[in-house]
């Protein structure tokens, strides 16, 4: 059962290989991460595990790339097929006698079906895949290269090697090496399900360890790091790591193990791992420090210690990753549902389609059934709805005639409208010049009306098009953009036309007989109450009668107001009656005549009359106009652009020349669709794989 859980997660961790190891992948595995910084001995605390030479070696940033290490303990085969011995040097090139044999081998995820006997190979083949991704310039990459090792020298257990821990650049490394370095281990080492194995060299000080800062960022309570000590032999004389073993210095949930490394001497002489291994074993055995607890030291103990941890965090985790990975499958199933299936429709009916679906989202806003509606803000046709009724309804009601009629003004139209003669009665002539004037500066704010309306269309046409289902095609997308605002252009020039003569109407006719108007009798007398209220007769609070008239203060006779009115006259504000020598020589008028000086009580009046009419009737026309433009804006453009716009853009595009051209895929589209499949694909193989267990 143990071998099968870990031979499971080894199977999903090929089935995710394609995803990198990086943050792309939606599951994160349990498997032990080996960090350390670049001379602690990462590489030989491995291949002393394996009991193997397998890993590239020399100076400098060997580990360039993180290398997911499966080991699969496989019980010796007595029979060894004719084809594996062909492939197995059994003498090295001085004639020794090799260790390459038929019962180990390794194979690489990025080279199926073909083993490896020959250790050297795999060493060769680690260099060569390296290079090819990161360049021979010491780059380095954070996609993994997946190595399988069948052995019945092996326990079965998976490891992730990553870059040693580097501080300063070598050679033409990029100058942010370090940062590019710990980034990796860290994307690698933060994933909750990682054990991380910290490697460190006894000879130095702990405190120092490279491999252990970084454990101890993303794992503070160093619940999942174990510690391994290596070159435990090159320690000063009588100085051991017992302290630290006993979690005195710095405490790991999982303890720490200490090893011997072959040294380069013992490399350059070739000695095997085997008998390093021996030698490792006879060292502990002997050593006056840690001979009681020779058993828990040394590279078996260490494999064998490995082997538990990671059987128990994958019992633990499996229930969580078999979810997670159906929840990421339905995830990517329904964004691929939604990116649609690649070009399976013929380019006419993907045009009709989108024309169809824009015509049916735009009536839809306009009328207030959209699909999303949102309770954060006004949107579509309620927005058009708030155009009408507050910005062109307050605009126009804003409108006051008299911030522009002075009485001045309506005293010089009267005196021109009475022509040379003075007239007896108020003139409808002097009433009607004023009030067309008026109704003219309606006009500005309908046509603002429009234009701010055209703006909601445009508004709108930007809220479908923002739909993820319209950036599938761009080139359509920009074509049916286009047409519409084209369209809407188009149709402002007669709705323009429609509302200027609107307000052209109500100039050209002003409608005297209007039944809302206030008529001349009414206003003369709401003027005449105003000047001559009737005399309010006082009542004695006493009796209750009314008391005697107080005496009025004389008004003068008709004589005396007739005279001064005969020396100001209609103009009275040119000549002064103090200078009586210009009124003896009767000069000339000026150029400019304006009707000043202080008014009669008659004229008073009829200025007053006339505003009270202008005032009456502008209050009309303003409810027309606030009635009857929203309805014309209505009826030419928005009613007519819901009703046409689909026969429009079918004229313009589903004819085009240039239709296969249109409905080209979005690249960011295509590329999305692709790392869905391979998403599908990869999780649904992984899915398979769990549910088997």
């Amino acid at each position: 059962m143990d071998e099968t859980l870990i031979a499971t997660i080894n199977k999903l961790q090929d089935a995710l290989a394609p995803l990198g190891g990086g943050s792309s992948s939606p599951v994160d595995l349990p498997q032990i991460t080996v960090v350390g910084s670049q001379s602690s001995g990462k590489s030989s605390v491995l291949e002393n595990i394996v009991g193997r030479d397998f890993l590239p070696r020399g100076t400098g940033i060997v580990t360039r790339r993180p290398l997911v290490l499966q080991l699969i303990n496989r019980r010796a085969n007595p029979k060894t097929s004719a084809n594996d011995l062909i492939n197995i040097n059994t003498t090295k090139e001085n004639g020794e006698a090799s260790e390459n044999n038929a019962d180990e081998w390794g194979e690489f995820l990025h080279l199926p079906n073909k083993k490896f006997f020959n250790f050297e190979e795999i060493r060769n083949e680690i260099v060569r895949e390296t290079d090819a991704k990161t360049g021979k310039n010491l780059g380095i990459s954070p996609v993994p290269i997946n190595l399988r090792i069948y052995s019945p020298h092996v326990l079965t257990l998976t490891l992730v090697d990553l870059p040693g821990l580097t501080k300063v650049p070598v050679g033409d490394q990029p100058k942010d090496i370090e940062r590019q370095i710990r980034d990796m281990i860290m994307k690698f080492i933060s994933k909750p399900n990682a054990i991380v194995l910290s490697v460190n060299a006894a000879n130095t000080d702990l405190a120092n360890s490279d491999g252990l800062k970084l454990a101890r960022e993303v794992d503070p309570e160093g619940a999942r790091t174990i510690g391994v000590l290596t070159k435990v032999d090159l320690m000063d004389e009588g100085t051991d790591v017992i302290d630290i073993l006993a979690g005195r210095v710095i405490p790991l949930r999982f303890g720490y193990v200490p090893v011997i490394n072959r040294g380069q001497k013992d490399i350059e002489s070739k000695k095997t791992i085997r008998d390093a291994l021996k030698d490792e074993r006879a060292f502990f055995e002997n050593h006056p420090s840690y001979r009681a607890k020779a058993h828990y030291c040394g590279t078996p103990y260490l494999a064998k210690k490995l082997n538990g941890i990671l059987l128990h965090h994958i019992k633990g985790t499996l229930p969580d990753i078999k979810m997670r990975i159906e929840h990421s499958l339905k995830k990517y199933q329904s964004e691929l549902a939604l990116l649609g299936p690649e070009m399976a429709e013929s380019p006419t009916s993907i045009v009709l389609n989108m024309i169809t679906n824009f015509s049916k989202d735009y009536n839809e806003i306009l009328d207030g059934e959209a699909k999303e509606l949102s309770s954060q803000e006004l949107s579509g046709g309620a927005r058009i709805s708030f155009v009408f009724h507050e910005i062109f309804k307050n605009g126009i009601s804003a409108l006051d005639p008299f911030d522009q009629i002075k009485d001045t003004d309506i005293r010089t139209i009267m005196h021109n409208t009475s022509g040379s003669a003075p007239s007896l009665f108020v003139g409808t002539q002097a009433f009607e010049v004023l009030v067309k004037q008026q109704i003219h500066r309606m006009e500005e704010p309908s046509v603002r009306c429009i234009n701010l309306i055209f703006d909601e269309l445009v508004r709108i046409l930007s809220q479908i098009l923002s739909q993820p289902q319209y950036s599938r095609y761009p080139s359509l997308k920009e074509q049916v953009s286009q047409h519409f605002i084209q369209f809407l252009r188009e149709a402002l020039i007669p709705t323009n036309k429609f509302v200027t003569d609107i307000i052209d109407s109500e100039e050209t006719y002003v409608n005297t007989a209007h039944p809302d108007l206030l008529k001349g009798s009414q206003a003369m007398s709401i003027v005449e109450e105003k000047f001559h209220p009737k005399p309010q007769i006082a009542v004695d609070p006493k009796t209750g009668k009314p008391l005697p008239p107080a005496q009025h203060p004389q008004s003068p006779s008709p004589s005396q107001q007739q005279n001064k009115e005969d020396v100001n006259g209609f103009f009275g504000g040119f000549f002064s009656s103090k200078n009586k020598k210009r009124l003896q020589s009767m000069e000339a008028p000026p150029p400019v005549l304006r009707a000043t000086g202080s008014m009669s009580e008659r004229e008073t009046m009829e200025t007053e009359v006339i505003k009270l009419l202008i005032s009456s009737y502008f209050n009309i026309v303003k409810r027309t106009v606030a009635d009857i433009v929203p309805k014309a804006i209505m009826l030419k453009l928005i009613v007519r652009s819901k009703n046409e716009i689909q026969k429009e853009l079918l004229e313009k595009l589903y004819s085009s020349p240039e239709l296969a051209d249109l409905v080209k895929e979005n690249e960011v589209t295509v590329q999305k669709r692709k790392e869905c499949v391979r998403m599908v694909e990869v999780l649904r193989n992984a899915s398979e794989i769990v549910s088997s267990v």
